[in-house]
């Protein structure tokens, strides 16, 4: 059998992995010229959603059939499917079609999350998992939070659309050095496939997202959806290789994180979505500019998570937690009481910074705390769940606040058709009535005032859960080399 180039391999799937964290935000802000071009600001929210979902539930989908067909025909499959995905997003003609074509673009994204990590350790021994994953880890953060900065660039120097082009050669490299550089041993295992759970959990979470969306229109579907997750429950409880494995769950430290992820995951994403949204349409500001508005959370991050690192072996796990939950609510808290006020970039750059520094601290920690607190075999399962609960917490906050703010706009009487796209294009509403400018321009504050203090009581209860994460001791040689050494080769 032919060996794989190990490099060359790495280098791809941390490119692999990149495009599909870097697709989570980059079109925040490029999305008000999108709707200054093709309308559809009351589907706002839903771009992003629709990416997010797809991305999210097959998560558990793409690594069941790696384990039956192999990583690398799922991995490339994966792959094809995002590019198409961003070719035809690309070429939309129209808010709806975006939203199509991006909820593509996260079907094959749902792939490339799981199956690049599930490589990684088949490629590694144990001791030389952790730093890889650790790198891959820092790339996922990296790319996330970039996003936004590298939106504003294309959208300011180039057009909306390289935002989705500029994934195609990056991609091809990526399919094409895979093909050629990595050879696996194919052992297929046959294993009963979870499905009555993966319908079960997307049909209760697009109701959750449809009820958002509606507001109080939607809450008669609330009990559906209840009832869809406690169908869930019981399904799972019996399923011989359930989707969600939910004894997991019974551990305090896995539930406490699971939460943690959902709350903060939603409330960081919001911040990454709408602080870009409140630069262009109340300040004026170009693409660019909102681009910098969150290009601080880039460097506090990984610079925090560098240091929490450090000082985890002199503090333990919830000193660092607890820090950084409490970062993140303070911070919250002040853009939700400054809100009100039309702040400037460089205001809303030196919060979006502290709230990166707390994700940091907080982020890295709780993953190396859940991974060391269960055995080798559980482990990729573990961190799967944190980073499903993480993102779907995103999809659902970014699909509530998208709810309020369509909801805010659509109180606004008599406005001619298309004013509200008007406000989010380049001209920033030049031409329209300055009765109608400050009618919408006040609606869209209030609705993004909404949406802070939605962010503030996200983080205020995250802090809550965070003095329940448990008093783990750490393994001063490591995070659990024991289970490691005993893990099978």
């Amino acid at each position: 059998m032919r060996r794989t180039n190990r490099p060359v391999t790495v280098v791809a799937l941390l490119l692999a992995l990149f495009m599909a964290a870097l697709e989570m935000t980059v079109v925040s802000t490029a999305m008000p010229t999108v709707v200054g071009e093709l309308g559809g600001l009351e589907r706002y929210s839903w771009v992003f959603t629709a990416y997010l979902l797809t991305a999210t539930l097959t998560l558990p989908i793409y690594g069941k059939l790696a384990d039956l067909y192999g990583r690398k025909p799922i991995l490339l499959f994966g792959l094809l499917l995002f590019l198409a995905g961003s070719v035809a997003s690309g070429q939309a003609q129209s808010i709806e079609q975006l939203i199509c074509f991006r909820a593509l673009q996260g079907l094959g994204a749902g792939a490339m999350q799981p199956v690049t990590m599930t490589i990684v350790g088949d490629l590694f021994d144990v001791q030389q998992r952790a730093r890889m994953q650790g790198l891959f880890g820092s790339v996922w953060g990296a790319a996330g939070i970039a996003g936004p900065i590298a939106g504003g660039y294309i959208v300011t120097h180039w057009s909306w659309r390289w935002v989705f082009y500029v994934n195609v050669p990056v991609g091809i490299v990526c399919v094409m050095v895979l093909a050629f550089a990595y050879h696996e041993s194919l052992e297929r295992r046959r294993r009963p496939f979870d499905v009555l759970g993966v319908v079960l959990l997307s049909a209760a979470l697009l109701l959750l997202l449809w009820v958002s969306e509606l507001g109080l229109a939607g809450l008669h579907y609330l009990p559906l959806a209840f009832g869809l997750l406690v169908w869930l429950v019981f399904v799972e409880r019996r399923a011989p290789e359930p989707m969600l494995p939910l004894p997991l769950f019974q551990r305090r430290i896995m539930w406490v994180g699971s939460l943690l992820g959902l709350l903060l995951g939603g409330a960081m994403l919001a911040v990454v979505t709408y602080v870009p949204l409140k630069v262009q349409a109340l300040l004026g500001g170009s693409p660019e500019q909102a681009g910098r508005a969150v290009a601080p959370m880039l460097v506090g991050w990984p610079l925090a998570s560098a240091v929490s690192g450090r000082l985890l072996g002199r503090l333990g796990y919830r000193p660092l937690v607890l820090a950084g939950v409490s970062l993140i609510a303070l911070v919250s808290g002040a853009m939700a009481v400054l809100s009100g006020r039309l702040l400037t970039v460089l205001e809303l750059g030196v919060m979006t910074g502290a709230f990166g520094v707390g994700m940091g601290l907080f982020n890295t920690v709780v993953i190396i705390a859940v991974q060391s607190s269960v055995s080798w075999e559980e482990r990729g399962v573990a961190t799967a769940s944190l980073l499903f609960s993480r993102t779907i917490g995103g999809a659902l906050v970014v699909g509530v606040v998208g709810g309020v703010l369509t909801r805010r706009l659509a109180s606004v009487e008599g406005l001619p058709p298309g004013a509200a796209d008007a406000l989010l294009g380049p001209t920033h509403g030049h031409g329209l009535a300055p009765n109608v400018l400050q009618q919408l321009s006040g609606a869209l504050g209030a609705g993004l005032q909404i949406a802070f203090w939605l962010v503030a009581a996200l983080a205020a209860l995250a802090w809550g859960i965070g003095l329940l994460f448990p008093r783990v001791k750490l393994d001063p040689s490591g995070p659990a080399p024991v289970d490691q050494r005993q893990a099978p080769a």
